[in-house]
This record gives C-alpha cells, structure tokens and sequence, in this order.
C-alpha cells in the first residue's frame, strides 16, 4: 500500500490508500442457518459478533465517535434468516446503569420483506417488538474507566423472524442518519 501523488493536468492529488478487504462470513450452503451481520452502512455500529449456538449470539456494539467508549445504542442489520426462528441476542458493553428495556421499552426492528408485502397504504416500516427482554451488569470491565462503574451491562431479547430470506435491521431507536439530517436542512432552507 503506497500513496503517491499523481500528477493530473495542473493538479496534484494523492491516490486513495487502498486496504485489504475484509472477508466475512457467508454462509457455506444452503442448509448453513448461521445468521450474517452487518453494520457497514450509514449509522451501523456493530463491532463484532460471536455464535453461542444456533439459537445465541454475542454481540460488541462499537464505542461512539468522540467519546469515551460510550455504548449505549445499536443498529445493524442480520440476514439469512428462517422463518419462525427464534433467536437470542446479547449485546454485551452497554454502559448505563439503567434502561428503559427493563421498564418495558422494545426493540425497534425493521424487515425488508414485511415491507415488501405491506399494501401501500399501510407502510410496514419500523415496529417495537421482541420477547424475553433483560438488562443487567455482567463480569466485563471497562478498561479505561476509573471510578465506580468498572463493568459492563447486557441487553438481550429474542427476536422470532417472520419471514425466510429477509433483512431484519435492529435498533435501539428509529435511525436518524447524516443524509436524513442534510436532506431536512435542503427541504427547510428551500421554503
């Protein structure tokens, strides 16, 4: 990887460092029920994801941008999806004390497929849902945290897919991404 500066009529720019791709996992077959995460678009922050077992999965949502290892919410999205799976999630580094989960507040999820099949008048869209939720502190530290609160919180739900071959976003809140933001602005300033 090298970054030279190329000469393009009178101007001069640098070429765009480029880095290995990163490959991540696809299922083997057809019979491979393993989901697939993905975060890697505008506003996703999933960090890692480990299998417990078919049913479980763990999750590391990734440290706010400008913070100090500040997770709280999360968005991403999980594919290769069967119908009428029931599969527990855990979101392992939340960092408050307190949630509104455990005062009833659901997960927001969001199935590309429901959307599909909704009539057109009656838009699908973004629905709280979820079973079995929990929030509660777990033995992982914060490394960089000196004061009282030294360890993690977990949010777990179970999440029952209703349809085969979908794409289920997750959230703790209805997205509000940087383009949502511009495109606002370009409607209000063009009154």
């Amino acid at each position: 990887m090298q970054n030279t500066i190329v000469q393009k009529g009178e101007r001069k720019f640098s070429e765009p460092i480029s880095f290995p791709s990163c490959d991540y996992y696809k299922p083997k077959d057809a019979n491979d029920r393993t989901l697939v995460f993905e975060s890697r678009f505008e506003s996703g922050n999933l960090q890692l994801v480990s299998k417990v077992s078919e049913q479980e999965y763990n999750l590391v949502i990734q440290n706010d941008i400008n913070s100090k290892g500040h997770t709280q919410w999360f968005y991403f999205r999980v594919t290769n999806v069967k119908k009428g799976a029931k599969v527990k999630f855990n979101l392992l580094n939340m960092i408050k004390s307190k949630s509104l989960y455990n005062e009833g507040m659901k997960v927001l999820s969001y199935s590309e497929r429901a959307q599909e099949l909704a009539e057109k008048d009656d838009e699908k869209g973004w629905s709280r849902g979820g079973e079995d939720m929990s929030y509660y502190q777990n033995n992982y530290r914060r490394e960089h945290q000196t004061n009282f609160q030294r360890c993690y919180y977990t949010f777990t739900f179970t999440h029952t897919f209703e349809h085969d071959d979908d794409k289920v976003y997750f959230s703790y809140s209805q997205p509000y991404t940087y383009s949502d933001l511009t495109e606002d602005l370009c409607e209000i300033q063009s009154r």
